[in-house]
């Protein structure tokens, strides 16, 4: 399986909304996605997570590359202070620790 963590720290709180709003769309675009496997989300005030699992790396690229997910990404620079991603091969999916100190110790942090 294919994990990627990902963490996204907004520009002010105000910017929540529109984060939200397109990540019920990314959401709903992965349930439709294939080789998409499991999902989950956390995060409070300015910082959030996300955890997706794939069976591949070809579908987790072509996902990132397409639907909502793209819009998603051209529009990170105006909600978003700072975006961490990390995707990396595994059997067990971690618990939020556990993803979060990966993230710190090998994600890639775009500062926007």
């Amino acid at each position: 399986m294919y994990i990627t963590i990902t963490s996204l720290k907004l520009k002010n709180i105000w910017k929540f909304f529109s984060l939200a709003n397109h990540a019920l769309s990314i959401t709903k675009q992965l349930k439709k996605e294939q080789g998409f496997l499991n999902y989950k989300k956390t995060g409070i005030g300015l910082t959030h997570y996300t955890l997706s699992v794939w069976e591949n790396l070809e579908d987790l690229k072509r996902f990132s590359k397409s639907g909502a997910h793209l819009n998603a990404m051209k529009i990170s620079k105006d909600i978003a202070a700072e975006i961490n991603t990390y995707t990396y091969e595994s059997n067990d999916i971690p618990n939020w620790n556990a993803a979060k100190e990966l993230l710190e110790k090998n994600g890639k942090k775009l500062v926007l």
